[in-house]
């Protein structure tokens, strides 16, 4: 294979390309729309319709877990008053999942490689000759 786990995974944490490692998921500047394919290499990013709601379960899992559970739990303990811990459960859950929505994307994308390396071009290989028979 031409692109190994490793690098997915690294290009997937770093928000590049999982195909050639171009930083092209996303149009110019801070947007948070991804290109329908890397610029670079053509490699179609949205995969079908429904394809990123695992980045969305990501998100949610991170928002959950990372942000409102220790904030639930600093309430709990008595170190946050009642308004403080609702504010900042409030104020976390709209700016987290938006601070990670492009990383979230990057993610599920990294995943998807992750577990079916053989579906980036870069890891097909030609068929030729007497392989093409035991297909």
């Amino acid at each position: 294979m031409k692109v190994t786990s490793a690098q997915i995974i690294s290009r997937g944490l770093t928000l590049r390309c999982p195909n050639c490692g171009g930083r092209t998921l996303f149009q110019a500047g801070l947007s948070l729309e991804l290109n329908k394919s890397c610029p670079s290499c053509g490699l179609r990013l949205e995969k079908d319709e429904g394809f990123f709601l695992g980045a969305m379960s990501l998100n949610y899992g991170v928002t959950l877990v990372g942000w409102l559970t220790p904030v639930a739990l600093l309430w709990y303990g008595g170190v946050l008053g009642g308004a403080l811990a609702a504010g900042l459960a409030l104020g976390g859950s709209l700016l987290v999942p938006l601070l990670l929505y492009r990383a979230s994307r990057s993610w599920q994308l990294m995943l998807y490689y992750f577990f079916f390396p053989r579906q980036l071009p870069a890891n097909r290989r030609e068929l030729s000759g007497r392989e093409d028979e035991n297909i």
